[in-house]
């Protein structure tokens, strides 16, 4: 089961995510693409995918992706699976937590995508989201916050990665 791993990094701490997903579930597995070099279209290589993007300043779409953002519409997607993470600062952007995961995962599920890897928003602390779904309860994908929750980082990959798997599986 191959899966495409993309990300937009600026600085560089989307990267090391995406690192640290590839070297959990595996290098033969997980394919890495930085969309700084990467075109949107490798995306349908594969039959899952991992999208990992971060939120920039007040809910902006980090650059590498922004660059990208117009590509997605002219790919069909219809039928992906994909799983969502996102990166943002809940204290210094609380207004604005992961609006971009919300922002492009609203954009792949008009393309017909099958979303899954959705996270609860316990243990979180900020004023408002586009990424929550499920009347708040959930985000669309897994959130981190490298600046603040920084050591929680590695046991929420622990956990959130074999859900992720298991309902991929089940959707193939």
């Amino acid at each position: 089961m191959q899966i495409g791993l993309f990300y937009g990094s600026t600085t560089c701490y989307t990267e090391m995510v995406a690192e640290k997903i590839q070297h959990r579930l595996g290098a033969v597995q997980v394919e890495l693409h930085n969309l700084k070099t990467s075109s949107i279209e490798r995306m349908l290589d594969y039959p899952i995918l991992i999208l990992g993007i971060s939120t920039w300043d007040f809910g902006e779409i980090q650059e590498d992706w922004l660059a990208s953002w117009d590509a997605i519409d002219s790919v069909d997607l219809s039928g992906k699976v994909v799983a969502l993470f996102g990166l943002g600062d809940q204290q210094g952007y609380g207004e604005w937590f992961l609006d971009a995961m919300g922002l492009l995962h609203d954009k792949l599920v008009a393309k017909g995508c099958q979303m899954v890897g959705y996270w609860p928003n316990e243990g979180y602390e900020f004023e408002a989201s586009k990424a929550l779904v499920d009347e708040g309860r959930l985000f669309v994908g897994l959130a981190l916050d490298e600046t603040n929750q920084y050591a929680l980082t590695d046991d929420r990959l622990d956990a959130w990665l074999p859900q992720v798997l298991e309902d991929a599986v089940a959707l193939l």
